[in-house]
């Protein structure tokens, strides 16, 4: 079992700026979450059934929900929480925590 945080980006008013900030500032501050074990990021998001596609897809994974909801609470998850505010005024945002059980293949 892991645990895992979402979080999809809608395209921003300025992807530049919305780019150079995720990778100089948001990136180096995640990284610093006590206990992430996999930090993955894709493009070119397609809609499968219809809707619009999103800009950007983060995953990152814990070994299990409380080392997840412990990383949140630590200082690192502070400072990562108020600069994903900030990227939230670059660009809409939806996340989302699940706990994945099963590896089907």
């Amino acid at each position: 079992m892991t645990a895992r945080f979402m979080a999809l980006y809608d395209t921003p008013a300025n992807p530049t700026a919305f780019d150079r900030h995720y990778h100089d500032v948001h990136i180096p501050l995640a990284r610093q979450l006590p206990g992430l074990r996999r930090y993955t990021l894709g493009r070119d998001v397609a809609a499968v059934r219809g809707g619009e596609p999103y800009y950007l897809v983060a995953e990152l994974e814990w070994d299990t929900p409380e080392e997840l909801r412990a990383a949140f609470a630590s200082p690192e998850g502070h400072a990562t929480a108020a600069d994903a505010a900030h990227l939230q005024e670059l660009a809409p945002v939806r996340s989302m925590i699940y706990r994945a059980d099963e590896n089907l293949l």
